[in-house]
């Protein structure tokens, strides 16, 4: 009976140390408490998209809560991040006639690096993609610009699980 006892307390003491309260942030996160995003750079030939990623990227970080947006003075890190390209894909054809497309792709391709504010090291360099699909209709531009904030939610949610889950 008492070796039942010591083996219940043991346990208890052994797997205690196992549980840690709080966040847990990544190891390259480390010190980290609050992050700066300025407006993204666009590489890609799709006008006018920096604005829509960069909101996006924002709003998702504001819903995860892990780390407050905040100025780059103010900022533990800067999360620089370049549209690297748009791309559309076909993924369906026309039934009876494969080279008219009836669905496709659009990939957003992101390049991310933070670095720590005040000493500018990289703590983060990496790149994402974000995917959303869209039917062919009469106005093929107009569905393209429609799956885009799509994909740049795709491509957030991956960068904020990133930074605040490591994976």
């Amino acid at each position: 009976m008492r070796w039942v006892v010591r083996f219940a307390l043991g346990s208890v003491f052994v797997l205690s140390g196992c549980y840690t309260l709080g966040p847990i942030t990544p190891t390259y996160m480390k010190g980290v408490h609050s992050i700066s995003v300025p407006i993204f750079d666009n590489k890609s030939f799709e006008p006018q998209v920096q604005a829509l990623v960069t909101d996006t990227f924002i709003k998702q970080l504001q819903t995860d809560g892990s780390y407050p947006v905040t100025g780059e003075d103010e900022a533990d890190a800067i999360v620089h991040g370049t549209i690297v390209d748009v791309i559309r894909t076909q993924t369906k054809s026309v039934v009876g006639d494969v080279l008219a497309s009836a669905e496709f792709e659009i990939t957003l391709k992101i390049h991310i690096e933070v670095l720590r504010g005040g000493t500018g090291q990289v703590l983060v360099n990496k790149d994402f993609n974000g995917q959303a699909y869209f039917f062919v209709g009469s106005d093929l531009p107009t569905q393209e610009r429609q799956a885009i904030p799509i994909a740049a939610e795709d491509c957030a949610k991956q960068v904020t699980s990133f930074l605040t889950e490591g994976f």
